[in-house]
């Protein structure tokens, strides 16, 4: 678990506030009997999770695309090849979606804006730095020219909830 006090608190703020203003739909099925705190989420989300990313394209048509997802300070991180269409998409339009779903154990939505990490061009992130030790630790230091191949990352959600009918099982409850 890489989050601070802070993380952890912004991160429940979010939680609570996104399933608050949702639909009553959505809240007949995650309700806080079948949802995770911030702190339980953060320790379910620990190494590469499988995303399903969505991007937009120029004509407006949905793009859903697998990204490695890092959990990393509360959010999601995630990269791709600079050369991808996603991110293209997210260079001219970063709004996206994100799912992370394990079974019917678990699942994990959010709506936010992709800020871009490593840029091509101009300065980097200033969390850039640590990300980078990051993400070459788990990849290891020679797994790309990690100034021209990838881009990476950071969701900004302005929404998040969480499923999971059992925390017990994911080992947290």
């Amino acid at each position: 678990m890489r989050e601070t006090p802070e993380d952890l608190r912004r991160l429940q703020g979010l939680l609570d506030a996104s399933l608050a203003r949702s639909t009553g739909h959505l809240r007949s099925i995650i309700n806080a009997d079948r949802t995770l705190t911030a702190e339980q989420l953060t320790r379910v989300l620990t190494g590469m999770c499988t995303l399903a990313l969505s991007t937009v394209t120029a004509r407006g048509e949905p793009r859903i695309s697998g990204a490695d997802g890092h959990f990393l300070h509360g959010t999601w991180c995630f990269g791709t090849a600079r050369t991808a269409a996603k991110a293209r998409h997210l260079a001219a339009r970063p709004a996206v979606s994100v799912a992370h779903m394990r079974g019917e154990e678990l699942g994990v939505f959010a709506h936010g804006d992709a800020v871009t990490l490593n840029p091509a061009q101009g300065e980097p992130d200033p969390e850039w730095p640590d990300m980078l030790a990051y993400f070459r630790d788990f990849y290891g230091e020679d797994a790309f020219r990690w100034d021209e191949e990838v881009v990476f990352y950071r969701l900004r959600p302005h929404w998040m909830t969480v499923f999971a009918p059992d925390a017990a099982r994911l080992g947290v409850g």
